[in-house]
């Protein structure tokens, strides 16, 4: 059986031109990139390092690009973490994706909401709308038998 976690992550997001985050340079920290639209690119990472990677991010889009806009908007997404042998199975009773390989990630329907799923050696990652917060648990539960293991 998969175990359920939740995971806190920070997520900072960059509008600007297509152009400009082309150009980006992603930032250090453990940061994740993940390009969600040709205007939008947002970074995951730890709560403990999201000043600094808005910051770096702010910082370099403005050589790129005038009126780009970075912001935390980690408070909006909710993360949950799969993990343990059928992880990436569990996957399939909630969303028609694919689960995604280590270091990739996919979007789509998940428990019937917009996701992002992010492939992880030990399993997924799962981060959708906070007001989806507990749906997406109740369903990970429900209908992919997944456990939840608090700290």
């Amino acid at each position: 059986m998969p175990e359920l976690r939740r995971t806190d992550l920070r997520v900072v997001t960059c509008l600007a031109s297509a152009d400009a985050l082309d150009r980006l340079v992603a930032p250090g920290h453990g940061a994740r990139a993940l390009r969600l639209a040709p205007d939008e690119s947002a970074f995951v990472t730890a709560p403990e390092t999201a000043p600094e990677v808005r910051r770096e991010v702010a910082d370099r889009v403005a050589a790129l690009e005038d009126d780009a806009v970075v912001r935390d908007v980690g408070d909006g997404w909710a993360a949950w973490r799969l993990t343990g042998a059928d992880a990436r199975d569990a996957l399939a009773w909630v969303s028609a994706l694919p689960p995604p390989p280590p270091g990739a990630w996919i979007q789509g329907d998940v428990a019937r909401v917009g996701a992002k799923v992010l492939g992880e050696d030990d399993g997924l990652t799962i981060l959708v709308p906070a007001y989806w917060d507990d749906h997406l648990r109740t369903r990970l539960i429900a209908d992919a038998g997944a456990i939840e293991v608090t700290p």
